[in-house]
């Protein structure tokens, strides 16, 4: 089944990086993008990290570099959509990047999808020197000069961070006014970026709670945005990340905090019709894109999704 196929699309969640079982190497990366695009997904996604600390005491966890890994899947695969979720717009110069995401999508034949936030994980930033202040007002600028360049092919823009003066991007990648922009957050400001500059939300699991009720509550938070914006809520798109275990993983999630009314996060479990019948609900709701985050995953994990993808078209 092709991705124009099927209304609500489904992707998986790279492992790029650093697992609790160990690094992939590039090998391994891309026999699961070859894997997951022979049997029928429709995009695969990457984080953009450079180090990551999930706890004080412990040890930062490295990633490989996502727009080098994209770059490379691109040029190894044929159908499937690439997305990065979410790029940390602080790392890269505006101007450049909308260079950077025009040559990708060129090089991939239309199928890049761009997905930005301002980022948050200040060790990162602290080690690898990019400032971590005003971080809205940073993002805001950054994404004026992204999508005017990538919509107009031109901006002329300064700001009290960022500028690019009489700047162009040219020549042009196949998508018109350039690959779509996804923004995952949920904080009003910048929702209210989101309504105004871009093609569509991304909610992972933790903002959704992994449950379609979670979703639910933040579904007319998303449709606010949009007619304060003065647009139309319908021509957003919506995407869900959900997390995807099985009875063999170490349950991590069980030790997260969550406020009291919110409940104790649960990956996706059972058999592929239970799983596809989660999913189904995330559709039905309006969610147009949903991504596989899929704990521990490496090549073989890939090939046993294939029956959850099955009893999903079957649905």
């Amino acid at each position: 089944m092709s991705k124009t196929e099927r209304a609500t699309r489904l992707g998986v969640f790279l492992p790029i990086m650093e697992q609790e079982d160990g690094v992939r190497s590039w090998s391994e990366i891309k026999a699961m993008a070859k894997l997951a695009e022979d049997v029928g997904f429709d995009s695969i996604w990457g984080p953009d990290h450079f180090l990551y600390q999930l706890e004080d005491d412990s040890p930062p966890r490295g990633s490989w570099e996502v727009w080098s890994m994209l770059c490379a899947i691109a040029a190894c695969t044929d159908r499937i959509s690439l997305g990065t979720l979410v790029l940390g717009m602080g790392f890269r110069n505006p101007a450049l990047l909308a260079k950077m995401a025009d040559t990708l999508d060129e090089i991939s034949g239309g199928r890049l999808i761009l997905g930005i936030g301002a980022g948050y994980h200040q060790l990162e930033y602290d080690a690898f020197g990019f400032p971590f202040d005003y971080k809205y007002s940073r993002f805001e600028e950054g994404l004026k000069i992204l999508h005017g360049l990538l919509r107009d092919s031109r901006v002329d823009f300064h700001g009290r961070y960022s500028s690019a003066a009489a700047c162009e991007i040219k020549p042009r990648g196949p998508t018109p006014g350039g690959p779509p922009l996804m923004i995952g957050s949920k904080g009003p400001k910048m929702m209210k970026l989101m309504a105004r500059y871009c093609d569509s939300w991304n909610g992972f699991w933790d903002d959704v709670n992994n449950s379609p009720a979670g979703y639910a509550k933040l579904k007319p938070v998303l449709d606010a945005a949009c007619e304060e914006a003065g647009r139309d809520p319908e021509t957003l798109g919506r995407s869900v990340t959900v997390l995807l275990a099985d009875e063999s993983d170490d349950p991590w999630w069980k030790e997260m905090p969550f406020p009291a009314d919110v409940g104790q996060l649960e990956p996706l479990m059972g058999h592929p019709e239970q799983i596809a019948a989660s999913l189904h609900e995330f559709a039905d709701l309006g969610v147009d894109s949903i991504q596989l985050h899929v704990e521990s995953l490496r090549p073989g994990k890939i090939e046993l999704l294939a029956p959850v993808l099955q009893a999903f078209d079957a649905g």
